[in-house]
């Protein structure tokens, strides 16, 4: 099934399903109750909830509600499941004509988190 296929079958979905775009560590997600993201590394224990406040939009069916810049009163509550690192990325930097390189990797450290409540 191709992307505007599956998109044209499941509007009419998303319009039943309350949803928010919401910040943390420098990148905005959308996410819906029951998601599991990888963000970045938060200071809690793992089974900890947390609650992010920086809500930026909110959707519920027809209803959407833009922040300016946050959305007032607006939570997202979250469960910590894990902590982890991603994938290697390697980096490497060459100098023209000198044979010379520099190789380095790079692991990101992340937090695996479910939404479980989207509060207005």
């Amino acid at each position: 099934m191709r992307l505007y296929e599956f998109v044209i079958a499941n509007q009419a979905n998303w319009r039943k399903i309350m949803y928010a775009v919401i910040k943390t560590g420098g990148k905005q997600y959308t996410v819906k109750e029951g998601d599991v993201l990888k963000i970045e590394l938060l200071p809690e224990d793992v089974g900890n909830e947390i609650q992010f406040k920086e809500v930026l939009m909110l959707a519920d069916g027809d209803k959407i509600v833009c922040g300016s810049p946050l959305v007032a009163k607006a939570i997202v509550k979250a469960e910590v499941l894990d902590h982890g690192r991603h994938k290697k990325v390697k980096i490497i930097k060459f100098r023209r004509r000198k044979h010379h390189m520099k190789q380095m990797g790079h692991r990101q450290y992340y937090s695996q988190v479910k939404i479980t409540a989207i509060s207005k």
